[in-house]
Formats: C-alpha cells, structure tokens, sequence
C-alpha cells in the first residue's frame, strides 16, 4: 500500500506538508511581536500576557507524542485534516476573543491543533514520499519551519500596525483554511490502520504525560514564580510524574510510549541529541539579545535585524542539507552538522568580543547550517528506520524532545548566563563582564554539541544495525 501511495506523490503533497510546518511555526512567531500591543489593550502585566505565547508553547509541547499516537490508530492523513481544521479554528476565536483569559484559551486550543502540524508532516513524508527523496523533503520542512520562525514577528509586526493585533489571527485562520483546502485535495487517502491487539490509546499515560508535560513546562517558564505560588516546587513535582509515568508504561498493555522504544540504542540516541541541540538553539535567542543590547550597545531594531539572520540562514540551507543528507546518507551528515555546530558555537564565544556584529553575524552563519545538518539528518535517520505502526509515535516523540530542549534551553542556558554576569542589574553591568559572562555561556554550549557527537557515536551501531 506504500509502494502505491508513493507513486501518487507530487508537488501539491509537499506544499501541503510544508505549509502545515509553516503555519504551526507561524503560530509561535506571529504572536511575540503583539505582546506589547496586547499588554496595553488588556491592560494586564508582561507576566499575564506571556501566556499568550507559553499556552501555545506548553500546548504543543503536551500532546505532540498524543499526536501522532493518534495517527497510528487512526489514519495520518485523517488526523492532521484533524489538526489543520483545529488550528484554523481556534485562530478564529483568537480573533474575536473579548477577554484575555478566552485569548489564552484559545492559544492553547491553536497549540493542540499545532502539535498535530508538527508531528504529522514527518510522519506523512515516509508514506508518501519514495525513500530516496525523504531527506530532501525533511530539508524542506526544516525550511518551512525556520521561514515561519523569520516571518512572523514582520508579518505580524505589519498586520498589526496597520489593522489591529486581531489582524495577525486572522492571517493565521486565513492561512489554516488554505492548507486545509490543499491537504483535502493533494494527500491520499491512506491505509486504515490494522487494530492490533495493543491498538488502543493509553489513556492514563497519556495523562500522566500531559500533567509531568505541563509542570515541566511551568518550571522552565519565565515568571512563573511571579504567578503561581510554590512555583519551586514544579521540577520536582516533573521528575516524580516522570518517574510515574514510566511506571505506568511499564505495566501497560498498550503503553503511549514504548520503553523498549526509549531503549533502542539508535532511537535512544537521536532523541537525547535532540535535547542536547534543541538546548544550544535555544540559547541563541535567549542569550543573544542581551549581549547585542547591554555590551554592544545596539537598539532594539537593530537587534531583531542582527538575530534575523540565524532563521534566515537556516531558511536558506535547509533544503541544500536535505539533499546532501540523500546524497552522503544520514548518519555522516548528522556528524558533520554537529562538528560544524560546535565550531560555530565557539566562533560564537570568541568573534562577537573581536569584530562585534560583524563577527556575531559570521558566527550565526556557520552554526545555523550545521543545525539544520543535524536536524535533518536526524530526522531522516529515525523515520526511514521507524516500523510503519511507530511512524506517528516517532515523529511526536522527534517534536517532543526538541521542545523539551528548548524549554531548557531558555531556563538553564539563560541561568548560566546570568550565574556568570553576577548581578541582577544587567543594565548597571559593564558591557566586559556582560561579553564575558557571553563568552562562558557558549563554551559550555559547545561542550553540548561535543557531547551530542558522542552520543551520535555511541548510539550509530545500533542505526548499523537497524
């Protein structure tokens, strides 16, 4: 039934694909730029209107392994139809939200149907794209997903000083129904799912997950302390629902997630260097900012322009690293991306102190190609060696552990960095120790994407093998 769905493909498959990344990177970016205009309209704190963007954020962090569990039960081509009319939807009410409370609502709502965008398009891409294409299809995903991220703070930026913050939400919903329309005509319809014994949902895993997702979440959060009290008692509350969570999965007869799964040495590997870059990445936008502001002395223009560049670059090379991943095959490129990744980070450290700008742009354009290196490659590697039942439960799971990344990333990258300035008044910090403290942060970041090699390493027999 493969084989036949593959000779079917053609392009119109690929933009509905791509345009369902688009639109669930979309759905982050688009709404950062509102957070002042809403914080004036709402009349609410920068740590209430956040949750704009952290609902969304903690939404697809929570149920993109649900996602594309549900697509192995249930058709693939069936639930992102699902998700993309969910999406489309609840931009709608985003739109006419009279409240910030329903807002956030509705962010949350936009953020399930965005799990479901980005879990299901790398699903999809095994079964109908021909093997030989895939690594150039993830590379075009990869794309799709850096444009959204480079796109939306000007898009929305556009739409909302000229026709209001609801504007933005409308393009989103605008934008839903046309992906929609094109997935409806291009996807083939594809195989109901053989019931297996073990076909059933896991609901109290699922559950477990969700709640150990969303403390997680919370814990890693920027002004959660501010909101919720006892906020220094989420992470341990994470790592116990962890702990329960594996428990529960062990004793399952149709568990959400597979421990065998988790201790396959190769999937093992893939996920946990996911982190490992995902955390890095995320540095990057976290840190940067403060160290082009408080020791370069940029504006906020110029600043934004400066941090363009990194989405920008990863825009551009994310199709060229899917083809190179076809041509050289996943595993060598996945080296080669972290071994670039970690030169870029330490020309990040050093070139930023020598040349300024200058050199913080150099250094986004060395390190942002061997991410998206990695990023496809890894892909590739864990989706061309899925079993057809796990093709959904693997590409959550590839989603899952780059936000979890991120999440730590914006926690414990941006604590490192304030650890090393020493002072809580970052503004009255001389711009050398605020460089320095710069410098210390990626560093360590390198050492990450070193250890990311190691894993890759250790865990490549196993792909052999495989």
């Amino acid at each position: 039934m493969n084989a036949t769905i593959r000779t079917k493909s053609k392009p119109s498959v690929l933009a509905a694909l791509a345009g369902a990344m688009l639109l669930a990177s979309l759905g982050v970016s688009i709404a950062t730029v509102a957070l002042p205009t809403l914080t004036r309209e709402f009349s609410a704190p920068l740590a209430t209107v956040q949750w704009i963007v952290l609902a969304y954020l903690i939404a697809v962090t929570v149920t993109i392994v649900l996602a594309g569990r549900l697509g192995d039960l249930f058709g693939q081509r069936r639930v992102l139809i699902a998700g993309l009319a969910l999406f489309a939807v609840a931009s709608v009410l985003c739109a006419a939200a009279p409240t910030l409370g329903l807002l956030i609502a509705g962010r949350a709502m936009q953020g399930i149907g965005g799990a479901i965008l980005m879990a299901l398009p790398l699903s999809l891409i095994r079964e109908t794209i021909s093997r030989e294409r895939t690594g150039s299809a993830m590379g075009l995903l990869g794309t799709m997903s850096a444009i959204g991220t480079a796109l939306g703070p000007s898009l929305g930026g556009v739409l909302i000083a000229s026709s209001g913050w609801r504007a933005a939400f409308v393009a989103l919903a605008g934008a839903g129904f046309l992906v929609l329309g094109i997935a409806l005509r291009a996807i083939p319809p594809t195989p109901v799912p053989v019931r297996h014994v073990d076909g059933r949902m896991d609901w109290p895993g699922a559950a477990l997950l969700a709640v150990t997702l969303i403390l997680y979440g919370l814990a890693t959060a920027g002004g959660t302390a501010a909101v919720i009290p006892g906020a220094g008692m989420l992470l341990p509350a994470a790592i116990l629902g962890l702990a329960l969570f594996v428990f529960v999965e062990i004793r399952s007869a149709s568990p959400l997630v597979p421990v065998s799964v988790l201790l396959e040495r190769a999937t093992g590997s893939a996920l946990a260097m996911n982190i490992l870059v995902s955390t890095v990445m995320m540095a990057t936008l976290v840190v940067g900012p403060f160290f082009l502001s408080f020791s370069l002395g940029l504006n906020e223009a110029v600043v934004g322009l400066v941090m363009a560049i990194g989405p920008v670059t990863a825009a551009l090379s994310g199709v060229l690293a899917g083809r190179v991943t076809d041509r050289f095959g996943a595993r060598s490129v996945l080296a080669a991306g972290l071994v670039e990744m970690t030169v870029g980070l330490v020309c990040l450290a050093v070139l930023p102190r020598l040349l300024g700008v200058a050199g913080f742009a150099a250094a986004l354009i060395v390190l942002t190609p061997g991410f998206q290196l990695f990023l496809t490659a890894n892909n590739t590697a864990v989706m061309v060696a899925v079993r057809d039942d796990q093709r959904g439960l693997l590409s959550g799971l590839l989603g899952l552990s780059r936000n979890l990344g991120f999440m730590t990333g914006a926690s414990v990258m941006a604590t490192l960095f304030a650890a090393a300035v020493g002072s809580s008044d970052i503004v009255a910090t001389a711009p050398d120790v605020i460089a320095n403290a710069f410098t210390t942060t990626f560093l360590s970041a390198s050492g990450l994407t070193l250890l990311a090699l190691i894993v890759a390493i250790v865990g490549q027999p196993a792909a052999a093998e495989a």
